[in-house]
């Protein structure tokens, strides 16, 4: 058994590796690569392997960057299945669907500039047909049943607490090696999803590093973090954006909202969730309880459940979004992309960057050269849709919301691995790969390298 690293390396986007185990060839994720325009070009480039020869493919969670280049490995030539937790098959259909209406209207826009610069015009990378080609394959999976992808090879999917269906990836050998693939690990306690699964055997284990240089906030700070800011936003009379993932950030943040609801007094604003993608997502939500936490599975059993706020909103059309343009205060409007690199957030940014009175409230990761890095950063001025615009508007990071582990749950999550396999560090910046290794080897003497494109190596 071989895995070559293919993406992730370095960098919280593109997650993708390649398992060989005899003549079979298993590739575990097909992200897309997330930040400035020269890194998503990337996602154009072929892939560093032949996609005709991937016999199958086993998906993480349903994140774009963990899923978004799977309708181009099918457009490429791969056939074999796809297989992933049921929620994550069906949260899939709905991201990579709506990744490729983003696609076909970007593509609109950009060739129409390209028509005017007297420039060929472009594809996109994908289309909606292709991704509905790509959905065709999908093969969902209950976690911890075992199945034989191969005579003799083994997959079993483990729950991971980061996402609704997301999982911790075991392939395993007759008589032979156990790979584990973390995926992404959530914190423990993450309102409506269970804890991440105890693993219990590794011969080599891939790890994600997202967090690994950083603590969290504990969550009753976070919570009064959150309390205060939407109190400064009453005082200030100004609307507060918070650019989130339309699956997982968006239901937690809806599940937090509803708990305080009177303590932070949000029934003063009106509440959008701006997102096409939402009512499809809530939809997934409340047809997979069964994966729930047996806190959320209480709340839900009563009705209406907390995702259904009193004076929340679900605005789908491009009509209803823009209408919100209409509140210069008093709205909360959570909307995509969550790194602020697409989706309707963009709109509603331009709208309220330049207003003293505002607030941007990010609760999730912004990968390097993303828009929303440079907000948190501190840039003075950002471009959007041709316009340069002032940042006049307050900025808040809020870490303890995150939906990966921060560098005590990941220890914790290695350490209960029995005998402290191996580990590979993907899907991290350097910074906090190193700082993860270091602790690692410090705390259980374990070996610790950091992953490096095209490097393969033997479980």
């Amino acid at each position: 058994m071989q895995v070559q690293f293919c993406g992730a390396n370095g960098e919280v986007t593109g997650s993708s590796h390649l398992v060989r185990i005899g003549e079979r060839q298993i590739l575990l994720d097909c992200g897309m690569i997330q930040g400035d325009e020269e890194a998503e070009r990337r996602n154009a480039e072929p892939f560093p392997f032949d996609p005709q020869r991937i016999d199958a493919l086993v998906l993480s969670h349903a994140h774009i960057d963990h899923v978004g280049r799977v309708p181009l490995l099918v457009k490429r030539g791969f056939r074999g299945p796809i297989y992933a937790q049921a929620a994550t098959a069906d949260l899939s259909r709905i991201m990579l669907e709506d990744a490729a209406s983003i696609a076909e209207a970007d593509i609109v826009r950009d060739n129409l500039r390209r028509m005017q610069q007297g420039l060929k015009p472009e594809q996109p990378l994908y289309t909606r047909k292709d991704a509905q080609a790509a959905l065709a394959h999908m093969r969902p999976l209950p976690y911890d049943n075992e199945l034989e992808l191969f005579p003799g090879v083994h997959l079993r999917l483990r729950d991971a607490g980061h996402i609704l269906g997301s999982a911790v990836v075991e392939l395993r050998q007759d008589g032979g090696r156990k790979l584990v693939f973390s995926g992404d690990i959530g914190p423990r306690g993450t309102p409506i999803l269970r804890d991440p699964v105890a693993i219990d055997r590794a011969d080599l284990v891939l790890m994600e590093s997202t967090y690994g240089n950083r603590v969290h906030r504990p969550r009753g700070d976070t919570v009064k973090e959150l309390g205060d800011i939407f109190a400064a936003a009453r005082h200030s009379g100004g609307n507060v954006i918070i650019p989130a993932f339309a699956v997982g950030r968006s239901q937690e943040l809806l599940y937090w909202m509803a708990q305080y609801y009177e303590a932070w007094g949000l029934d003063r604003f009106r509440i959008f969730l701006d997102s096409p993608m939402a009512g499809k997502v809530l939809e997934v939500y409340e047809r997979h309880e069964d994966l729930f936490d047996e806190e959320a599975r209480a709340l839900w059993a009563r009705r209406p459940h907390p995702l259904r706020l009193p004076n929340l909103s679900l605005t789908t059309s491009v009509a209803e979004s823009q209408a919100i343009n209409a509140y210069q205060g008093g709205a909360i409007i959570i909307a995509g992309s969550g790194m602020c690199t697409g989706g309707r957030v963009r709109h509603h940014l331009r709208q309220n960057l330049g207003r003293h009175n505002a607030h941007i409230l990010f609760v999730g990761y912004q990968a390097q050269g993303t828009l929303g890095r440079l907000l948190v950063d501190g840039v003075k001025k950002v471009k959007l849709f041709g316009e340069w615009i002032t940042v006049n508007a307050h900025r808040h990071t809020v870490g303890g919301l995150s939906a990966h582990a921060d560098q005590a749950g990941l220890i914790e999550w290695y350490g209960a691995i029995p005998g402290h396999a191996p580990v590979y560090l993907v899907h991290g910046e350097d910074i906090a790969r190193e700082a993860l290794a270091a602790k690692l080897r410090e705390r259980f003497r374990a070996r610790v390298e950091l992953s490096h494109p095209g490097v393969v190596v033997t479980v």
